[in-house]
Formats: C-alpha cells, sequence, structure tokens
C-alpha cells in the first residue's frame, strides 16, 4: 500500500444547539455551520470533534470537521468513543455482516460501505469480485486512510484497491492522491469483470462514473430479466445497459437500450455479449425525452418500458423541475406500453420523497390515458441500509396497463 502523508489532527470542543443536538442524538450525521453554539478554537478539514451536551456538559457524540462544506460536522458516533483501529475495525465489521444475505447468491459485486448509512459519511467503497473501490466525497478521511483501507481489505478479501476522488477533491489535488490512483495490488486492467445474481457486467473502475457502475438497481434488474421471456423490451437512460442485459439474459427477443452517450451504449453492448442470449439488441444515442417521443412517432409499442434517469433534484431549487420532469417521463412511456405490458418507473432523486414520486407517475399514466394497477414498489437493496432520513433516496414502481 501506497504511504499517506502524515496529517496532524486536533480535538476540538463543540456544542450545538439543542435542536441539532436533538437529531445528532437520534442519530442524524449532518451538523450545518449555523447549528453550532460554542467551540473552543477553529478547526480545520479532519480535526475529531468532540460534542458536548449544552445541558448536562457531558459528551454525547463523536464527529469529524469539515472546513469545507456547510455540513460542518460529520457525526461518526451518537456515542462517546476513542478514533482509531479498534472502532474503525467494528464498524466494518458491522456493515460486511449487512450485506451477508446478499453474499451467499451468486453475486460478487456490492456497496460494502455506504457513506452516513454505514457511519462513514461522504466515504463509498464498492467491490468489484476481487476489486476494492473506494470513492472519497469529502477530505475529511485522509488523515485515517491508514487505519481504514487494510481493514476494508481484509474482511472484503480484496487485493486490489483503486481510490476514486469527487470532483471537488480533484480539483483541491488533496495530499497528492489522483483520481483512479491503485493504492494497493495489480490492476491489470481498468475494466473489471463481475457477477450479479449470475449475470456478468464490467466496469471501468479507472474512468467509469461513480466507482465504475451502479450497484442500487441489482434488485430491480434481476425483477425485469424474470419478466422478460419473449418479451420486448426498452430501457430508458440505460447507460451501460444494467436492464438491458438483464432482459437479454432472461430471454426477451429484443431490447432498445437508449441513453444519450453513444460510449455508456458501446458499453452496454459488450455486456450484453458476456451473457448468453438470443434476443436482438438495438441501441438509440438520444436525449431521452426526444428519442421517447421519436418511438411514440412511429407507432413503436413495448411489452416492457424501463425509465431510470439520473437525479433531476441534486439542490433544493431543483424540485419543482424535477417533479415536471418525472411527470413528463412518465406520460411519455405510458404511450409506448403495449396492453397489459409493464412500466417500471425508477428515481434517485433524494430530494423527491417516495410518495410523491409514485403520485407523479401514477398522475402521469393516467394523464397519458392509460389504466393501471400497481404491481409492486420496490426501495434499496440490502447493500444499501438507510441510517437516516435523507439517506433514502431510491424508489422504483412497476405498474400493468389496460
Amino acid at each position: 500500500m501506497i504511504k499517506f502523508p502524515n496529517i496532524t489532527t486536533q480535538r476540538l470542543a463543540v456544542k450545538l444547539k439543542l435542536k441539532a443536538e436533538k437529531l445528532v442524538k437520534q442519530g442524524h450525521p449532518w451538523v450545518f455551520e449555523d447549528s453550532i453554539a460554542k467551540q473552543n478554537k477553529d478547526g480545520k478539514t479532519g480535526d475529531i470533534v468532540i460534542l458536548f451536551d449544552q445541558r448536562k456538559d457531558k459528551v454525547f457524540a463523536i464527529g469529524l470537521y469539515d472546513l469545507d462544506s456547510p455540513i460542518r460536522i460529520k457525526v461518526l458516533s451518537a456515542s462517546p468513543v476513542t478514533l482509531g483501529v479498534p472502532f474503525f475495525k467494528e464498524k466494518i465489521k458491522l456493515a460486511f455482516s449487512k450485506r451477508s444475505s446478499l453474499l451467499k447468491t451468486d453475486t460478487d459485486s456490492y456497496r460494502f460501505i455506504f457513506g452516513e448509512n454505514d457511519g462513514f459519511p461522504g466515504f463509498i467503497a464498492d467491490v468489484y469480485k476481487d476489486v476494492l473501490v473506494v470513492k472519497l466525497y469529502t477530505a475529511i478521511w485522509f488523515p485515517y486512510l491508514e487505519m481504514i483501507l487494510p481493514e476494508l481489505l481484509q474482511v472484503s478479501g480484496c487485493k486490489t484497491l483503486v481510490m476514486r476522488l469527487s470532483r471537488n477533491l480533484q480539483r483541491s489535488n488533496a495530499f497528492g492522491i489522483t483520481d483512479g490512483q491503485v493504492i494497493t495490488g495489480v490492476l491489470s486492467s481498468e475494466v473489471v469483470y463481475f457477477k450479479e445474481h449470475g449475470i456478468r457486467f464490467s466496469a471501468n473502475v479507472i474512468h467509469g462514473h461513480k466507482t465504475g457502475y451502479f450497484l442500487d438497481h441489482r434488485h430491480n434488474r434481476k425483477r425485469v430479466g424474470e419478466l422478460s421471456r419473449g418479451k420486448k423490451i426498452l430501457d430508458v437512460f440505460s447507460y451501460a445497459g444494467g436492464f438491458s442485459v438483464h432482459a437479454l439474459a432472461g430471454g426477451a427477443t429484443e431490447v432498445i437500450s437508449l441513453d444519450i452517450s453513444a460510449q455508456a451504449l458501446e458499453v452496454a453492448v459488450q455486456n450484453g455479449q458476456l451473457n448468453p442470449n438470443t434476443g436482438v439488441h438495438k441501441t438509440m444515442a438520444i436525449d431521452a425525452f426526444l428519442g421517447l417521443q421519436q418511438l411514440i412517432d412511429a407507432k413503436e409499442k413495448f411489452d416492457i418500458v424501463i425509465i431510470d434517469p439520473p437525479s433531476f433534484a441534486k439542490s433544493a431549487k431543483e424540485i419543482n423541475s424535477a417533479k415536471h420532469s418525472y411527470s413528463r417521463l412518465a406520460v411519455l412511456g405510458a404511450q409506448l406500453v403495449s396492453r397489459q405490458g409493464i412500466l417500471v418507473l425508477a428515481s434517485c432523486s433524494s430530494r423527491i420523497t417516495a410518495q410523491q414520486f409514485f403520485d407523479i407517475s401514477e398522475q402521469g399514466i393516467v394523464k397519458a390515458q392509460r389504466g393501471f394497477k400497481h404491481i409492486e414498489k420496490t426501495f434499496h437493496d440490502s447493500d444499501h441500509p438507510i441510517g437516516f432520513p435523507e439517506g433514502a433516496y431510491l424508489k422504483c414502481g412497476y405498474y400493468r396497463l389496460d
């Protein structure tokens, strides 16, 4: 493993406003700058924060200070603890145990650490077969990587570790670590092959989005595969073809993968070829809204239409626009579903609640003058546990249209 720079940290004594203190005691991991009532000295990113109770003046939580974020304190524990190898070892062991049921399936790819939800704010760790990919969204973790990374490798059994950095960390050139750097082991190819429920895929762990692939829809991809035998499928916002590949492997006769990225569609086709299938795989490199309208104008119909867009509401000011976009997609998608076909609508916008999304989707189907029967609604897979309200983002609805 490469040698990380020695970063000196200090301990900060902090008291919070009563409302924020109550939230932290209830398990919320975020403390915003304006929620700090008292702080004994100036802090820098990565400093250890000792949170003291306003009334009893006793330590009740531990966190890390983030000078670069409006979320000034990321809480690691809602109880007094000592940060060190034993502390991180226990948290990693607990996170791994939550994935035990998934790892009993024919799956060797999973989210090992899911940020705040596993007690590691701004820290993601994904496993692709024997490669561990860590993505950092905050510099608070640099002083502690030498404690954490060896434990992640040991518990996961991975031999190679790749570091990915958020755009902000890439711009800051933090501590000489670069995005896509191999921290330990040997990476023979930047493309790593793995399985989810027996279906083979590839992830570019150096240049791919996030850590190389989107693992969160695993359950829904499997479900679509189970519904696809003998069917014609449209996969919108397909990216590298997650739903498309499961549909083909499940016996679909024809699959169209639609995405604005021609490069992503090339990967989708390659992923489809990794698994035996007899279906026809077509691609459309086009904006989703334009592509859906083109298919409607061409009077195309599909047995299953899956629409899984990226987050439309990355900030509060985008919420209304996101709601409008989800409505438009439901209206367009419903027009392409054959009689008794299935429309699958998904959202990964945490600022849109599940109920809001399902209401918008169902109103959109009605607006398209289609009757529907709700089949099922799904949320996070077991490797994406939810530890606080804002941690819940994924929701997916299955509708059978008349």
